[in-house]
This record gives C-alpha cells, structure tokens and sequence, in this order.
C-alpha cells in the first residue's frame, strides 16, 4: 500500500458525514428462507451474469435493477436515499473517479475484512488502487478502459501513412488525411467529453489530484496538462480536426462515411466501431497510444472503469461480497460480461482464453486485445486519484470546452478555470486543499 492511499483514508475521515449506522450482521439461517439481495448497475449484459449467480446459488438471490449511467442520476439517487436511511440497493455500480465523493459521504463497505484483502491481488494493481483508502478496499474492480489508437487500415495505405508512434506523428497524419479531403478528419475533439480529455492528460504525466497529510492537492493545470490543452488547441486552430460530438448522431455517421478514420479510444471502443459503422468491418486496425516525445518509458491511460461496490445500510454484506467477487473473477461470469460488452477485465488473468483473446473480423483479424491492450493496461499510472467532487470538475471542463470550441476561449483558460473552481468546491465541503501537487 502506497503512502499515498493511507494518507488518503486520514483525509476522507476528516471530512467524512457518516450517513448510517454499522451493517447489521448478516442473517441466512434456514428458517429466514433465500437471502435477497438487490444490484443497481447499467453495464449492457449483466443480466446474463445475474441470471447465472442466482441459478447456483438458491440461497442468495440478487435482483438486478437496470439504472441510468451514475451520472445520469442514479448517483443522485443513491446519494438522496443513503442520507433518507432507506431505499439504497445492496450493491452498486460505482465507477472509479466517484468512489472518493461515496467513501467521504460514508455509503460504502469496506470489504477487505470480508475477503478483498487476501484476493486483491487476483486483480490488476492500477484497478484495485481505485478502490484502496489507506486500508480500506470499498469495491471490487470490475473493468476498465486501457487505451490505444484505432484508424482505418485502408484510407491510410491509400495516403501512404503509417500508424503515428508519437503525437507530433499524429498531428502530421492529421494534416495529411484533411488535406486529402475538405470533408475527412483523423479524429474529433470531443466538447463536452471532457474524461477523454482528462485520460489523455493521464498518459502525459499528469496527476491531478492528491494528497498532503490531511490536505487535498489539486494539480490541474499542471505543466503535463497544458502540454495536452495547447496540442489540441494547435490543431483546433489549424481546422485538421473535426469538432463534432462523440457518441452522438452526425459522429456516428461521420463514421459510417468514412469522414473520421481515426479514434484515440478505450479498449471498449472496438464495441462502439462495430455496433454504429458495421459497413467498415474488416477496415479498421489499432495500434499503441502515440507517445510524447520526451516520454522515458510507454505510457498509456485509462478511459472510462468501474467497480461493484457494496452500500452501508445492507442487511446481508458477506452475502453481496460474495457476490461481488464472484462477478469479476468467475470465467463463465466474465465471458457473459464480455459478450455484452462492459470493457477490459479485472483480473490479472482475465483475458487469457476468454472470449477477448482472439483475432477480430472487425479488425482484419488483428487481435488488439493481445497486440495493444495488454501493453496498455501496463503501463498506466498507478497513483492517479480521484476526488470527492470530480463530477463538478468534469462539468466544468465539459462546459469549458463546448464554450471554447464555440470561440470563447481556449482550452487552456478551461484548464485553468477548472483548477478554480476545482479548489472552492473542496473548500465548500470543509476540506484542506491547495493548489499544486
């Protein structure tokens, strides 16, 4: 355990609003018949997994409930009915970047006494050190989003390009694939995504949150992220990238028509390629995340992850760990997670024989997952943080950046702005912050 994450558990107990009581011990004894046990979660496919735990296990059935995405509500939800002391789920989808803002309101277990402890190191260590507050471990990996760089194979032999190993390779591929046509853009710059933005500052170096004793530090206008903030605003400028919306309907058929042939994305990205371009299958490739070129060793980041969590206030926790544990380490369990697309396993040997590890027809036969992946998910930063209030960060860049892209601005007075508010809001909530790392 890093020093990092035990001061973190001092910092988060400082400021911590405990919303329940302690757990009441689990009762499973013959005469009170199944226990029930209910899940909040909106991973597409899960209820195949479900379906399974509950056939082998008679005595402890789990009710899945299909919510929105956390932060399209069902985090307020959670939140409204752990302060209420009723109405929370036994168990819940919780991704990384908000496990900070569910430990400081106390909402969650800690399940290292219930067995996390001994298993964590079944899982990859950047994962479970999203989890991990001094020595607490409040849920258990589930997956996440090791990135590369996914372009279309035939448009650039066709402009005799290579895949771009740094990113001032890529701003050239840029040039040159906009240059072929008025119309085509390697890529977009997402407004309003801003957590792709924060992944890509991620592998740059950047560490935006920390901690110094009992003090919060907020870092994000640090020199790597500028470095980020000022490339895309480069090449914003230039107009050698597109700035359409991702995950939106002229993206999709931006895609479709072979106007963006590129995409710095997660692993899950392939999923999104084949299930909105089917028309291009066979024609896209991946290759590794282009690298700074003052970079001493690769790096990749993580774009996008989660972990199942279980709530305070749940009558059964052994019961919900079990099968919360059960869910990210069984093989059956990960192949019907896998078929229904949730992102990058878990566990150290989740990709080993699953139904992730083979050659891809949408690729050409390429096996990203192996070739890139693997790589990826290796050399991401361990000691990225998250803090209590990193969705208002994450509206604030949203915002910033569909202003910016408008013309009011740059990236860079976003950045800066972020950092601001980023700081009062910490302060709002009575915790130590500076600004700095």
């Amino acid at each position: 355990m890093n020093s990092r994450r035990f001061t973190l558990v001092a910092a988060v107990a400082a400021g911590a609003l405990a919303v329940t009581g302690c757990s009441a011990p689990s009762d499973s004894g013959e005469d009170a018949g199944p226990v029930e046990l209910t899940f909040w979660s909106w991973v597409p496919g899960i209820d195949a997994a479900v379906d399974l735990w509950n056939e082998e296990n008679p005595d402890v059935q789990v009710t899945l409930e299909a919510v929105p995405a956390g932060s399209n509500g069902t985090y307020a939800k959670i939140y409204s009915a752990l302060q209420a002391g009723s109405g929370a789920p036994d168990i819940s989808q919780v991704e990384y970047q908000e496990m900070p803002g569910f430990v400081l309101e106390g909402g969650l277990i800690d399940l290292a006494p219930l067995g996390m402890a001994e298993q964590a190191d079944e899982f990859i260590d950047w994962q479970v050190s999203q989890t991990t507050f001094g020595d607490a471990i409040y849920g258990v990996p589930q997956a996440s989003g090791p990135m590369g760089l996914y372009y279309r194979e035939d448009i650039f032999a066709e402009l005799g390009l290579e895949p771009p190993t740094t990113w001032e390779e890529y701003a050239d591929v840029a040039r040159v694939v906009h240059a072929s046509d008025p119309d085509r853009y390697l890529n977009t710059f997402p407004p309003a995504n801003s957590a792709w933005f924060t992944a890509l500052a991620w592998q740059a170096g950047a560490e935006w949150f920390g901690l110094d004793g009992d003090t919060w530090t907020v870092n994000i206008d640090s020199p790597e992220t500028m470095k980020v903030a000022e490339y895309w605003q480069g090449l914003l400028d230039e107009g050698v990238v597109a700035t359409e919306p991702d995950f939106a309907n002229g993206w999709y058929a931006a895609l479709q028509e072979s106007r963006i042939v590129g995409w710095p994305s997660a692993q899950w990205g392939g999923a999104v390629l084949a299930g909105n371009a089917p028309d291009t299958s066979g024609l896209w490739r991946v290759a590794p995340l282009p690298q700074w070129s003052d970079a001493t060793e690769f790096a990749s980041a993580n774009w996008g992850g989660s972990a199942t969590a279980v709530l305070e206030g749940t009558e059964h926790p052994e019961e919900a760990y079990a099968f919360s544990y059960w869910l990210n380490t069984d093989p059956e369990s990960i192949d019907l997670l896998i078929a229904g697309g949730y992102g990058w396993p878990s566990t150290k040997d989740g990709l080993e024989g699953s139904a992730l590890d083979v050659d891809e027809e949408f690729l050409g036969g390429q096996n990203a997952n192996r070739d890139v992946f693997v790589q990826s998910d290796q050399s991401i930063n361990n000691d990225w943080g998250w803090i209590p209030t990193t969705s208002a960060t994450y509206t604030y860049l949203n915002d910033g950046f569909s202003a910016a892209i408008a013309g009011e601005g740059t990236l860079m007075d976003v950045v800066r702005g972020a950092q601001e508010q980023t700081i009062k809001d910490l302060e709002a909530k009575g915790l130590k912050v500076r600004a700095g790392s």
